[in-house]
């Protein structure tokens, strides 16, 4: 006996799959171009994120909406470093003074007492037949003994042998000078041309200057996540520098003076990345430059936009916020007028940034039709089969 089986209506399979079809992850997923000017609306996050982070948190508070307008990028160019003078760093050095430490050479000359100047002699330096600083902070110097001169300045030491010798010599002339720097020294790491340890000397030692001294920073550097480290009397300190803003924009705030054991760290640019995804012709991850990475200059890095299917209103940039309770910045650039189009090459992005092209309407359409139209086919095959074996 021939089983009989129902017929299969291809139509009402069709109109249930596109129903169930909401429930599904669908290709070229999509950010809505329209959330740039409704960045109240309590449904945000799902017009950005979707409906799965519902179940899991409510972030539609956590996401902050912004429109790329000229009022924007006039607020953001505010921020940013501009040139200006550094009136701390002058009055440092002005009141600079080296103090001694164990390990320096003194060179200590006291006038018309030749027999208690130590000669630095035809094929010595004073450096080699100086006074050495002991470790435990003292020098031997004859008639006086042993003197105590480390944590003290050049003019202390030299008042305080000048004390020491007055017993003995009628007002003597005295004269100290160092004359090796052997006892401080900071240190410069990372991606440079020549990583060393700079002599901390007489003369005040500037960030400017360890740089310099170690040939400068290498293609590789990451000019705006250098770190000096640095120990104080309240423990370890670390502060993060814009080499970016002192080089290129004249900010002199970044330059800073150096002291013993400071740790200059000039990272890789490794990290220093964006991501261009969507409708783009070949999408793709780029490295920021120490000259920074524009809007425009990211989309044209991969080859534009898909004039065919992408939607020019909807470029997106989503960046990790800064705030602690908040999640993210969207930006949101309306290319679909040419002249809005200026504004992408005012528009710096900033390491991790995600760019994003939305797709035009008719072309998510197609995607989804492309992704069902082998279950129809099946459908309709199966239906043609099964109205044959009856």
């Amino acid at each position: 006996m021939a089983i009989k089986y129902k017929s299969v209506n291809v139509g009402l399979v069709f109109m249930a799959f596109l129903l169930s079809a909401g429930c599904m992850v669908v290709p070229g997923a999509h950010i809505d171009s329209s959330v740039g000017a409704k960045s109240n609306e309590v449904g945000l996050l799902d017009k950005i994120l979707g409906e799965p982070f519902d179940e899991v948190d409510d972030l539609s508070g956590k996401i902050t909406t912004h429109l790329i307008t000229p009022s924007l990028l006039s607020n953001l160019r505010s921020v940013e470093p501009s040139a200006q003078i550094n009136v701390e760093l002058q009055k440092k050095m002005d009141s600079y003074s080296y103090v001694i430490g164990v390990g320096d050479v003194l060179n200590i000359i006291v006038w018309d007492h030749p027999e208690l100047t130590i000669p630095a002699g035809q094929f010595r330096s004073a450096g080699e037949s100086g006074s050495v600083v002991h470790h435990d902070g003292t020098i031997f110097y004859p008639y006086i003994g042993s003197l105590k001169v480390a944590g003290v300045t050049v003019g202390e030491a030299r008042k305080m042998i000048a004390s020491s010798l007055a017993r003995f010599i009628e007002s003597p002339q005295v004269e100290v000078s160092v004359a090796a720097f052997l006892s401080q020294r900071a240190f410069v790491t990372g991606a440079v041309t020549s990583p060393l340890a700079v002599p901390i000397t007489n003369v005040p030692t500037t960030l400017i200057d360890a740089l310099n001294a170690s040939g400068g920073l290498s293609s590789d550097a990451d000019w705006r996540s250098v770190t000096l480290t640095s120990v104080t009397e309240l423990g370890t300190r670390k502060r993060n520098l814009d080499l970016y803003a002192l080089y290129q924009m004249g900010d002199m705030s970044q330059n800073l003076l150096l002291t013993h054991n400071d740790i200059i760290h000039v990272p890789r640019n490794d990290a220093l990345k964006v991501f261009v995804m969507g409708d783009v012709i070949k999408p793709q991850t780029q490295r920021i430059d120490r000259n920074g990475l524009s809007l425009a200059e990211a989309i044209n890095n991969v080859g534009g936009i898909n004039e065919m299917t992408s939607d020019a209103s909807g470029i997106f940039v989503l960046r990790a916020s800064d705030e602690a309770d908040m999640v993210a910045d969207v930006f949101q650039l309306d290319a679909s007028q040419a002249g809005m189009l200026i504004l992408s090459t005012q528009f710096e992005l900033k390491p991790l940034d995600i760019v994003y092209v939305t797709s035009a309407p008719v072309a998510r359409w197609n995607k989804v039709i492309s992704s069902i139209l082998p279950t129809i086919n099946s459908a309709y095959f199966a239906n043609r089969i099964l109205n044959a074996s009856e």
